[in-house]
């Protein structure tokens, strides 16, 4: 069950997320979640989108560098250690988080956090047998 980010390289410059944006608009491609890390020369834009294959066709036309990535999708209780109940299991069994990032989920009061994990098959078979709730990408463009 897992999901695909797109992964744009973007030199670190005025104007450029508006011109990935704007073609993934101009591409009917709805944006679910991002995240943006950056240098002093250049970003990597991370989104999770409802159609792949189209945002990825609309950057490449355009001259971007695009990588699709599998990350989870993972519900995480929205309380007090919350977040842990998912990265103890992880971290107990040698599990890495390379990076996460968080979006809103307008369905229920949980949120979502988006993982990339350096063992994601493990990490699906540890969060299964803990019954924490991994969203498929199908679900995430329902949202």
């Amino acid at each position: 069950m897992l999901a695909e980010q797109i992964s744009i390289f973007i030199e670190n410059k005025e104007g450029r997320i508006a011109e990935v944006t704007a073609i993934l608009r101009d591409a009917n491609v709805n944006i679910r979640a991002l995240s943006l890390a950056d240098t002093t020369d250049f970003g990597v834009l991370r989104l999770i989108v409802n159609n792949n294959e189209k945002a990825e066709h609309a950057l490449k036309k355009e001259g971007f560098t695009v990588g699709i990535t599998p990350v989870l999708a993972v519900e995480v209780s929205d309380e007090p250690g919350g977040l842990n109940k998912v990265l103890d299991p992880l971290w107990e069994q040698d599990v890495n988080v390379e990076y996460m990032y968080a979006f809103a989920n307008p369905q229920c009061k949980n949120a979502i956090m988006v993982f990339r994990f350096d063992d994601p098959k493990k990490a699906l078979k540890i969060l299964a047998e803990k019954s924490i709730k991994v969203i498929s990408a199908q679900e995430i463009c329902d949202l």
